[in-house]
């Protein structure tokens, strides 16, 4: 199944993180980009609105999962990615790698076919 991955952070949170946060957050997208660009293929259709929304936050070490799309004041849209995954809990195993799940959230939406 197809899921869409939006990607929600929080600026002022990300400027204040450590030199070595930084660059873990940088580290972090490149294997992000690494796997997803393993496999090819993506194909089309209309990500769910508001059903079925997931949302993903990593706060000290701990996966934090929200049904909904609930982003907090002060969350930007950071981008996106298109992934395939059999299902919710694969997709949340996923988001849990985007770095920006750490200074703002992820959230997961499928996508009708």
């Amino acid at each position: 199944m197809q899921y869409l991955m939006l990607i929600y952070k929080d600026e002022a949170m990300l400027a204040a993180a450590s030199a070595e946060d930084k660059a873990a957050h940088g580290k972090g997208y490149g294997e992000l980009n690494a796997l997803l660009n393993q496999d090819d293929g993506v194909g089309r259709g209309t990500a769910t609105w508001p059903a079925n929304i997931t949302t993903v936050r990593l706060r000290d070490g701990e996966t934090l999962t929200s049904e909904g799309p609930y982003v907090t004041s002060g969350d930007q849209v950071g981008g996106f990615f298109l992934i395939e995954a059999d299902d919710v809990d694969a997709a949340i195993k996923i988001a849990e790698r985007v770095p920006d799940a750490r200074y703002g959230g992820v959230e997961i939406r499928p996508i009708q076919q």
